[in-house]
């Protein structure tokens, strides 16, 4: 049975939405806590790489350094904004698949090593994420007094480029208010 899957999939979707929409929309070399925002960016994604599935059996990725994904500890590496989202991509692949291959039954056991049930992984997850991603949307609308756009249901959102105003519930890509809307909040 996958019912239980098959919810955690389509409510991971809205999640790597609202965080992709977070760094195409934030100024990634303001500060945060201390941290610039793209380290902070980094610090959810890799997160969320590493421990949405085993943080105890995973490989780093190429450009990785060690404590990197610490915000605070000073890193020489820098990623674009470009690589930060290729890299999102990758985890959005690497976790759907994921998904697609487990079984309501097998959220309730514990990955090699882990002391953690796949459930446990999962809900940490979301909860890491989405506190993140508020992080940076919160700085964001400090700074330009726009919150950026978020989504709840992936099949109601609309790709049009906006990246700020409230979630667009329901509209379409031929509704003339649409148009105005994208013109005024771009």
């Amino acid at each position: 049975m996958k019912e239980l899957v098959e919810i955690i999939k389509e409510t991971v979707k809205p999640n790597f939405l609202n965080i992709r929409t977070s760094i195409r929309s934030y100024n990634r070399d303001a500060l945060c806590a201390g941290a610039l925002c793209w380290r902070w960016a980094y610090h959810a994604l890799h997160s969320a790489d590493k421990w949405f599935i085993n943080p105890f059996v995973y490989e780093e990725p190429a450009f990785h350094k060690e404590g990197m994904d610490n915000p605070d500890n000073p890193t020489d590496v820098i990623l674009s904004d470009a690589e930060l989202l290729a890299y999102l991509d990758q985890i959005e692949e690497k976790t759907l698949s994921y998904l697609d291959n487990l079984t309501d039954e097998m959220l309730y056991e514990k990955p090699e090593n882990c002391p953690y049930t796949r459930m446990e992984l999962v809900l940490r997850q979301f909860r890491h994420l989405s506190f993140h991603t508020g992080m940076l949307n919160g700085q964001t609308a400090v700074e330009t007094g726009k919150f950026p756009v978020w989504v709840s249901d992936v099949d109601k959102f609309i790709d049009d480029g906006v990246l700020f105003g409230r979630y667009r519930k329901g509209h379409n890509s031929e509704d003339p208010t649409l148009a105005i809307l994208a013109r005024s909040n771009k």
